[in-house]
Parts: structure tokens; sequence; C-alpha cells
């Protein structure tokens, strides 16, 4: 098991969106979605929100080291109605990432199956026999000097998914302390933003689309 060098950074909450129902947030990185196991890992993102909104419910996590937009109920009706579009697939994620190297196809979609891998954990790996199913499509923004900037579309929600799939195709995401290597770790921050999410608001079921600016 990996153990975490947490260091949260110490900056103001970014509100996007707020309503009855929903609080949508500019996650920072280097800030945990929710408490790890111990005081030493008890600050994150639904903590701090905590202050401001007793009220505030998870329905979905980014990893600490992505940034971006994520949305949290303020009602138990909104985070069920909420984790059912999850569920069923029914929210749409892109995100902005910067990996190793140059991408030569244009678009392209992933599907390699993931699952934990036990004695390393949080690490995930690929096996075909006991992994579940993950899809990742994905369109070149620009090739730069040693790296692609790419756009990801997750069309599943396994843990590391977009961190694991781009390292499987030799791609890994620039400035990744779990799946980059040499150079390609060697930056300030993971590049990996959760750039957009659209969804149905709780009430009344309106299409909306909140976004965050890419901060590389």
């Amino acid at each position: 098991m990996i153990t975490l060098d947490y260091r949260p950074p110490d900056v103001p909450l970014n509100i996007i969106h707020q309503d009855d129902a929903l609080l949508l947030v500019n996650k920072p990185n280097g800030l945990l979605s929710v408490p790890g196991k111990g005081d030493h890992l008890s600050d994150c993102l639904i903590a701090r929100l905590r202050v401001a909104f007793p009220k505030v419910l998870l329905v979905h996590r980014l990893d600490m080291d992505t940034s971006g937009v994520m949305v949290f109920a303020l009602t138990a009706a909104a985070q069920r109605h909420l984790g059912l579009q999850f569920e069923k697939r029914q929210m749409k994620k892109a995100y902005v990432a910067r990996v190793w190297g140059h991408v030569v196809k244009d678009t392209g979609t992933i599907d390699l199956p993931l699952i934990v891998d036990w004695p390393n954990r949080p690490l995930q790996h690929v096996n075909h026999a006991t992994g579940k199913p993950a899809q990742t499509d994905w369109r070149v923004i620009r090739r730069e000097e040693n790296s692609t900037r790419i756009r990801l579309y997750p069309k599943t929600g396994r843990s590391h998914q977009l961190r694991v799939h781009m390292r499987e195709i030799g791609h890994p995401i620039l400035g990744d302390p779990l799946y980059a290597t040499g150079d390609a770790q060697d930056f300030p921050r993971m590049m990996l933003h959760a750039e957009s999410l659209k969804l149905r608001h709780p009430n009344g079921g309106e299409s909306m689309t909140f976004r965050a600016k890419v901060p590389f």
C-alpha cells in the first residue's frame, strides 16, 4: 500500500454555482475530495465546504491531484437525483490533460478494463479477466514541444481511469505521481483538470453545463 504525503493547499473556496439544490465548486489540485484515514488526512474539500454549507452532501469525487468541476448536493433529494444521473451515465464530463509525447491520431477510444492493484493500492491496473469495463474517448487539442494537450471524455467512472488509460497507450499524464515516470513526472502538479460537467437540474430537469478554466 502506498502512503500519502499530504500537503493540502491553503486557498479560498472557488464556488462556480449555488442554488437551493446544487453547489458547483472548482476543486484545487492537491486537496482530497473527502477525508482519508487518520487525522492528518482530515482536511478536504467537503470539510471546508461544510463550514459555509452545513447541509452539503457528496455526489462524486475527484482524485486529490486533479482539479476542476465538482458537483455537491444541498438536499437529500438532489443527492439521489444526481447519484442516479452518474449511475445511468447521464452526466457528461470533459477533462483537459497534458500528456507525455505526441499522440499520433487526432481522436480515439480506449477500452481497457480496470481493477485495483490490491498489494499496491490505491494503484489501479488493467486486468482483462477480473477488471471492470472502462472506456474513455479522447480528442487532441494540440501537440506541443514534448507533449500533447488532449481532451478526455470518460464514458465510465472507474478510479484513476483517465490516468491508467493514458499510461497504457504510452502517454502518461504529466506530473502524475503514481503512473508517470522519469521526465514525465517532473512537473509541479498533475496536468489533469475537470473542465466541464453537464447535468440535469434535480428540480425540473433543466440541462445545465458548468465549467472551470484550465489552470495550466
